[in-house]
């Protein structure tokens, strides 16, 4: 077997694997691996913001898993997109940029995760992005992600979110900045009007180096602990086995579904998983895939009287000219993600912050949250609880680690989770409902104006919901005994091996889990990099 030694093994070239890549790669004394089963991020349907669509069930960028069919969800298995590309998820995700709320954060420095509070975490949201505007206390400039704002307004976004303020609701300036309660234009990963990606952002610019190795369609196959310690990885190129040898540490960033899946078919993880799948106990550690939560949505959509919207402009000629002004100016169609305004509320007057995060577009889609446009005009309002009290779990199903997880994420599971999306689809209604759009509204095509009663709405949130894309929790921070990391992302009882992706997030932020995670791979990186 083919065996080469690095300084540091990364594995996953998703948003944490890019910044650690070329975090610690800066110090030209230090030799980097940075492993990822996808191919490259150079595409059309990468690069267009709406490729999104087309990145959604395509194999060529996304692991394509499903979840495990669940009594709360209608027994159905939903596709569950992760990204198998340079980029990870970040290449195929829908780019908004959210960072969720101060309480979140500070809740993981009251569980015991000191150093992680909102305080703490603040410099490395700032470090990490590039937006211009804001006030300067919270954003950052000059940071290698590029955070934009949307600049065509729509006439339909604009009637939305004149409704959303008519009904009580502020508008709010900045929902990174000081407060995010509040309705607004979505910020995006978007740099003239392409993805900006973490391949993009932090990836390209450190391959240069000579000290950074990228091997792309290599799957890591275990880890190799000897006596306590990882000493490296074992991994399949293009058929040959390989090894790389880890000096100083391996980092496991594969995400919320890989990294538990790559422990427990190296032996770590709980053990009774592991009997079942016929893998030796190397380190009994029962939380490895434990705490998985996500955000679960639903919507609801509307025919639009006018031909103005998205859908229209998706089609024959039209698209043809969307696509030759999107090549030559980099606006248009192609430019748009497919989630426009945000509202950030609570559903009840008691709740201290926001619990429900809201989407607008001005399209409506066939199948799920996403998918092929509708052959008509539409509108659509979706809607998540951020912090859902639902929880599941990823467990491998073979020792072999081609064989997909078992996910099971128990959408909807919790009592409060059904009170909370029953809630969300009536303001979806009153959102949709106000005068400002009565210009515009046809019919209700989705869930249909029969879906009346709360059991009603619950019964179809169970049928047609969908997942956000949103997973983490499942190597999870913390010092109790299903806590699989500490709070310096060391993984409890293996020396030399970190884990460093969403799947350390204690608790779920309020917030689309990107922006989180390129932070916590910016805090990590100079954790690793001070422990020298």
């Amino acid at each position: 077997m083919n065996q080469e030694t690095f300084d540091y093994v990364i594995i996953g070239a998703g948003s944490a694997g890019c910044v650690l890549a070329n975090r610690l790669s800066v110090e030209s004394r230090y030799s980097v691996l940075l492993l990822e089963a996808g191919g490259s991020e150079r595409h059309p349907f990468v690069s267009a913001p709406a490729g999104f669509l087309k990145t959604f069930a395509n194999p060529q960028f996304n692991w394509c898993f499903k979840t495990a069919a669940s009594p709360s969800t209608g027994n159905r298995e939903i596709l569950f997109p992760r990204g198998r590309v340079l980029g990870g998820s970040s290449s195929i995700n829908g780019h908004l940029y959210v960072r969720g709320q101060r309480q979140d954060y500070d809740s993981w420095a009251q569980a015991g995760n000191l150093g992680w509070s909102y305080d703490d975490v603040l410099p490395y949201f700032r470090k990490s992005e590039n937006r211009a505007g804001g006030d300067p206390a919270f954003r950052g400039v000059g940071g290698p992600a590029h955070v934009s704002d949307i600049h065509e307004r729509h006439p339909l976004c604009e009637a939305f979110v004149d409704g959303v303020e008519a009904l009580g609701v502020p508008r709010n300036p900045d929902y990174n900045g000081a407060t995010q309660e509040g309705v607004a234009y979505y910020q995006r990963t978007i740099r003239n009007g392409r993805r900006h990606g973490a391949a993009h952002a932090y990836l390209r610019p450190a391959m240069r180096r000579a000290n950074l190795q990228v091997a792309s369609n290599a799957c890591v196959q275990r880890l190799e602990i000897i006596e306590g310690r990882c000493t490296g990885v074992h991994y399949r190129r293009y058929g040959r086995l390989l090894f790389a040898a880890a000096r100083r540490c391996v980092i496991l960033s594969a995400g919320a579904i890989g990294s538990p899946q790559l422990l427990q078919v190296s032996g770590i993880g709980p053990g009774a998983v592991l009997q079942n799948i016929g893998v030796p106990l190397v380190h009994d550690l029962p939380g490895v895939g434990e705490n998985f939560r996500d955000h679960y949505a639903v919507r609801v959509a509307h025919r639009v009287t006018k031909p103005v919207t998205l859908n229209e402009r998706a089609r024959g000629l039209r698209l043809g000219w969307e696509i030759g002004k999107w090549l030559f100016s980099g606006r248009g169609l192609l430019a748009f993600s497919p989630a426009h305004v945000a509202v950030f509320l609570r559903s009840e007057a008691h709740l201290e912050t926001p619990d429900l995060q809201f989407v607008f577009t001005p399209a409506s889609y066939s199948d799920g949250v996403t998918g092929k446009l509708q052959p008509f005009p539409g509108m659509t309002a979706g809607v998540w609880q951020m912090r859902p009290e639902s929880r599941g779990y990823v467990r491998a199903t073979s020792a072999n680690p081609d064989v997909p997880p078992i996910i099971q994420p128990n959408y909807l599971d919790s009592s409060d989770d059904q009170r909370a999306v029953v809630s969300g689809l009536r303001w979806c209604r009153r959102f949709l409902q106000t005068a400002p759009l009565v210009p515009y509204r046809g019919d209700e095509t989705v869930p249909g104006i029969e879906v009346a009663t709360n059991d009603a709405l619950l019964d179809y949130a169970r049928a047609r919901g969908a997942t956000v894309y949103h997973a983490m929790g499942t190597c999870r921070m913390g010092s109790d005994t299903y806590a699989v990391v500490d709070r310096e992302l060391r993984l409890h009882g293996i020396d030399n091996l970190r884990v460093v992706d969403a799947s350390v997030m204690p608790a779920m932020p309020s917030a689309n889990t990107n922006a989180a995670t390129l932070m916590i791979a910016e805090k990590g990186a100079d954790m690793i990099l001070s422990a020298r």
